[in-house]
């Protein structure tokens, strides 16, 4: 089985530290690559940066030239998958909607712990669109910014404060809510007595699972393939 995970924005040391998490989690004869977009935001923090990845992300995967046999969209929140799922002949699994499904497996309301406070509108749209916001105790900033992560002592006390908000409102489970906090769990889920679900690692599961199963998209409706036209993809 090949998988490959986009990273929503075009920092290359981003990619492998999910691709990272990705191949962690994959099963024993599962191949995953990562594919960085060529253009777009260093990183996605906001709609502005969302809609830009969207389009370079759609533009990576619509000029990719080896075999898969899923995607997996390393971008929390972010715009696009609904365009792939359109573009694509074979299953494409958001981290945002499979970290939620998940996380609603392992309790009656979860949390999102994610990056900017800019960040958590546009999280919780994107929980709306995918049928899981009514289980969502809250969306919680850590104040951090995405290329902010590196630093892991200080990105795990910010997770821990984040998420006794999320658990004071009501969070029985914790979700990731960023690529970038790829394993992150392992460390932080001992301190706060909660699940730690990480969006990477329940997408590639879920992409594995829809593979096994030889499931992919439906075309009836919502996410019939595109119209046939000419379509001018603009650079830079």
């Amino acid at each position: 089985m090949r998988i490959i995970v986009t990273n929503c924005n075009t920092t290359q040391e981003m990619t492998e530290e999910i691709l990272r998490g990705a191949r962690a989690a994959a099963g024993p004869g599962t191949a995953v690559t990562g594919l960085t977009p060529g253009w777009g935001p260093e990183s996605a923090e906001g709609w502005l940066d969302s809609y830009l990845s969207a389009a370079a992300v759609l533009d990576a995967l619509r000029t990719y030239e080896g075999p898969y046999d899923a995607v997996v969209m390393a971008g929390f929140g972010e715009h696009g998958r609904e365009g792939a799922r359109e573009l694509l002949d074979v299953p494409v699994v958001d981290i945002t909607e499979a970290a939620a499904h998940l996380a609603c497996l392992l309790g009656r309301r979860f949390g999102v712990v994610t990056t900017l406070e800019r960040s958590c509108g546009q999280i919780e749209d994107s929980l709306y669109t995918a049928g899981v916001l009514q289980n969502c105790a809250a969306v919680v900033g850590t104040g951090l910014g995405v290329l902010d992560l590196g630093d892991t002592a200080r990105t795990e006390d910010a997770f821990v404060t984040a998420a006794e908000r999320a658990r004071a409102a009501g969070a029985e489970v914790l979700v990731l809510g960023c690529a970038g906090m790829t394993g992150l769990q392992r460390a932080v889920g001992g301190k706060l007595g909660l699940p730690v679900v990480d969006g990477v690692a329940a997408a590639v599961k879920l992409a594995e699972s829809l593979v096994a199963l030889g499931l992919t998209t439906s075309r009836a409706g919502s996410w019939a393939k595109p119209l046939p036209k000419r379509r001018a993809w603009g650079r830079g």
